[in-house]
């Protein structure tokens, strides 16, 4: 059975795949220069990046809209270094995380958005079972959903620490993206200290790839919108090998799909089963 992460708080994570990438044997010398583990060179960094990121497409306004007043967040930092790792078993997995009452919540939603679930089903493939499964393990349907942390400093924070520095900067340039694409400002970009963004707790790089504007209004809005945030999650599993029409238990392709939106066992298993007892 994998480890999974836990914040101090508790909360089961959905990002232990940030355990796979260590400075161990990751980082050349060069890259490591251009990283730290103090504050201290922070603002020489993000200088740099910034350069970077205009190379890349990235317009100055952007950038100073989007760096306005950022600085080094040692809460992230010890956050990062706070996680710790622990086995639970599918079943005691599953009875902690869904219970009467958030299977009460999933059906009452799949009764309010029936006509929604069926245009997107019909649209990408995906059944309603899963994508009201994933939205209610994430963040329950909304309620869970953290807006501490600026999003941009918290991951300019990771990108410029060693430890995992380009993972994190893959996600940054990624919030750049979006933040002049439109979808949000940077003071709507707040969510969890890692950078997941919205309801269904998107990083920046999958909802720059991924993220869908259904409702139209011009905007991929993953924080308010429920048919960008439905649609956007079965966009994510189509692109990730979702077959229309196909069972989704263990050893399917589309189980395989489901393991991409969280590649440990215990979760892609949990959200499987209560789609399946939704159903």
């Amino acid at each position: 059975m994998m480890g999974l992460n836990v914040w101090p708080s508790g909360r089961i994570t959905v990002l232990f795949m940030f355990t796979l990438i260590s400075v161990a044997g990751g980082l050349s010398p060069a890259s490591a220069a251009r990283c730290g583990s103090s504050s201290s060179g922070f603002s020489a960094w993000l200088a740099d990046f910034k350069v970077e990121a205009k190379r890349r497409g990235i317009s100055q306004r952007t950038l100073n809209r989007a760096f306005k007043g950022v600085g080094y967040d040692r809460r992230v930092i010890r956050r990062d270094r706070s996680q710790r790792s622990f086995k639970l078993s599918f079943n005691a997995f599953y009875k902690r995380r869904v219970g009467p009452y958030l299977m009460k919540r999933a059906r009452t939603r799949l009764r309010r958005y029936q006509q929604l679930l069926n245009r997107i089903e019909k649209r990408f493939g995906v059944p309603r079972e899963i994508l009201i499964s994933i939205w209610g393990l994430e963040t329950n349907f909304g309620r869970d959903g953290s807006g501490k942390y600026s999003i941009i400093q918290s991951i300019a924070t990771l990108s410029y620490d060693c430890r995992r520095s380009s993972f994190f900067k893959r996600h940054l340039h990624a919030a750049l993206r979006i933040v002049q694409r439109g979808d949000m400002t940077p003071r709507q970009m707040r969510g969890g200290w890692a950078g997941e963004i919205g309801q269904v707790q998107f990083l920046p790089e999958s909802y720059d790839k991924y993220a869908v504007d259904y409702d139209g209004d011009g905007r991929r809005d993953l924080r308010r919108s429920i048919p960008d945030i439905l649609a956007s999650t079965a966009n994510y599993l189509r692109a990730h090998g979702w077959r229309r029409g196909g069972s989704w238990g263990r050893g399917t392709a589309n189980y395989r799909a489901i393991k991409e939106w969280n590649r440990a066992e215990v979760y892609a298993r949990t959200i499987s089963v209560m789609a399946q007892r939704l159903r």
